[in-house]
């Protein structure tokens, strides 16, 4: 067993992990390097108690179904020097009867492994692209006692990514945000019960951090603390328990034992909060309301070409937070204080849904158990059709999109359709990609948070929904923002970056919404749809009847022309040649 001392600890990994599906045993950890506990070898199948969860996660619930698939996936932190475990597992299989080598433990046709990589950074792009070419290259080999290579990994990783700076590019490498419509973003404001279900995990994880790449330094500063969970054990953690049961309410397990009490969670001072941090919009000079903003034309929204992310300047040590801030006081501390984001949610995970200790969370699952468990979560996204279900009509209401956010989604998706096709075919634009859209969430945010800053700002949050504001203002993450002085917000123009008076063309942008949106609006579409092409299609009969008549006509016509013609019975004799 080789040493790692602890200059090589300071790298961003931490293990290179194989974990395959054993026919008797289930999913367990094969090999590990450095091994995940000190005094085991590479092959023992022992971890820590706080990963006990890892098989399942890095081989996830119904790959078989799947050749290959990518996992994003978050693990607890074993001591309290550690923050959030950030894990990519590449997923395949291959058939039995191919190994080079097929060891005595092999029953099945196929052979279902993963690798992947347990790092202290949040590289999840970067590491999933070397780590799927090193996967396929441990495949070839049609040897798995072949370890060299992951070996390999494990040195070249820390010693080309160590010291890395976190940046966007490193962050959304392989990322799109190419599901974004007119959705609504504002519950991770909350961070309620949120839940995005879709299959395979790779569609699943890509929407999921996808969404949270929208809020400024969210992934590279913002989920330190966003795994803090403790494993219970419960018999809902038995898959064979869980397989055999057919009501969802059988298996919810409430951990009772760790009930924690309000006051355990909240530790800001009241009276720090009532401070507030006026002064710092103060410092630049009294800013004065700009009423002049509302008499301003829908067509010509107010707003500005902002930055990318990678240039809002360096980050510090947020005093109440904990975690790295810009001079914004960005990202928000939402994953903290018992909010978990979990971007793939194991089965046997499911307990922490209504865990006592988990106060929200943002999770993924490919399981459709998790998906009928409906009253377990605040909102539902279904990936598949782009929507998001949320059941309770008050909540829905709160979440609500207003004119102006309306306004700047139809913006957004207009310049995404109009402009994809220049910006990956000549690669020279930016406006409509990516990092421009990440670019306008930032905008909105700054925006918003200018805003509340503001005295009599009632007319500048009105354009945000009056009820979302006072609920957010009253979360976890606003006041510990509120809290803190950040004078680069002095810079910031306050109002929606695209408020303005009322236009016939906000009534078809709220009329379309609606539709969309609400079931019965989805039903008129629907019988909309299907009238539609039932005209199309008796449109299409009738105009092929119509053409076969016309040319029976005008084959009739051509006819007569050349043939005699009796005028009639009674004058038989009068016939006319042509």
């Amino acid at each position: 067993m080789e040493s790692h001392g602890r200059d090589e600890l300071k790298g961003p990994v931490l293990h290179i992990v194989v974990v395959g599906f054993h026919h008797k045993k289930g999913c367990q950890v094969e090999f590990s390097y450095p091994p995940l506990m000190p005094d085991e070898g590479h092959d023992s199948h022992l971890l820590p108690e706080e990963w006990k969860y890892l098989p399942f996660l890095a081989l996830p619930d119904g790959a078989h179904n799947f050749q290959e698939d990518t996992v994003y996936f978050h693990l607890p932190p074993l001591n309290e020097d550690m923050k959030c475990v950030y894990g990519v597992s590449c997923y395949r299989q291959i058939e039995a009867k191919a190994l080079k080598v097929r060891q005595a433990d092999v029953t099945r046709e196929t052979v279902q492994k993963s690798v992947c990589v347990l790092s202290r950074v949040p590289l999840y792009g970067l590491l999933q692209a070397k780590l799927q070419l090193i996967t396929h290259a441990y495949f070839e080999e049609k040897d798995f006692s072949q370890i060299s290579i992951l070996k390999e990994l494990y040195d070249h990783m820390n010693g080309s990514l160590r010291g890395s700076a976190l940046e966007g590019s490193q962050m959304y490498l392989g990322g799109s945000i190419y599901l974004w419509k007119k959705n609504n973003t504002k519950f991770d404001f909350y961070c309620l019960q949120v839940l995005f279900y879709v299959s395979p995990v790779n569609r699943l994880v890509g929407a999921l951090m996808t969404v949270l790449s929208l809020f400024p330094g969210m992934i590279e500063h913002g989920l330190a603390d966003s795994s803090h969970y403790r494993p219970q054990s419960s018999v809902s953690e038995d898959p064979t328990l869980l397989e055999s049961v057919s009501g969802a309410e059988d298996f919810v397990s409430v951990s009772v034992t760790d009930f924690s009490s309000e006051s355990e969670w909240e530790t800001l001072d009241p009276a720090v909060l009532d401070e507030g941090p006026q002064e710092a919009a103060a410092e630049g000079g009294e800013t004065e309301p700009l009423l002049d903003a509302f008499d301003s034309e829908p067509a010509t929204p107010i707003t500005v070409q902002p930055q990318s992310a990678g240039g809002q300047g360096g980050v510090v040590q947020g005093l109440v937070s904990g975690l790295e801030e810009d001079r914004y006081g960005l990202p928000l501390p939402v994953f903290t204080k018992g909010y978990l984001c979990l971007p793939y949610m194991a089965l046997q995970q499911h307990h922490l849904l209504s865990d006592v200790t988990v106060r929200g969370f943002v999770a993924g699952a490919t399981n459709i158990l998790f998906r009928q468990q409906r009253h377990l979560s605040d909102a539902v996204v279904e990936v598949e059709e782009a929507g998001v279900h949320v059941q309770d009509p008050e909540l829905r209401k709160t979440l609500s999109l207003t004119t102006a956010d309306l306004r700047f989604a139809d913006y957004l998706v207009k310049h995404v359709t109009e402009n994809r096709d220049d910006v990956f075919l000549d690669g020279t634009g930016w406006e409509g990609g990516d990092e421009w859209i990440r670019a306008q969430f930032t905008l909105y945010l700054h925006s918003l948070l200018s805003s509340v800053l503001q005295q009599d700002n009632e007319r500048l949050l009105a354009d945000y929904g009056v009820p979302f504001v006072t609920a957010w203002k009253i979360t976890h993450n606003y006041r510990v923002w509120y809290s803190n002085k950040h004078p680069a917000m002095a810079a910031i123009t306050p109002g929606h970056p695209f408020q303005g008076q009322y236009s016939v063309a906000d009534v078809k942008l709220r009329l379309s919404h609606s539709v969309q949106n609400s079931e019965r609006g989805k039903k008129i579409g629907n019988a909309m749809m299907t009238t539609s092409r039932s005209v199309v299609q008796t449109g299409k009969a009738v105009g092929e009847e119509a053409r076969k008549t016309a040319a029976l006509t005008h084959r009739l016509l051509y006819n007569q022309r050349s043939r005699p013609l009796v005028v009639s019975r009674e004058n038989a004799a009068l016939t006319h040649e042509a």
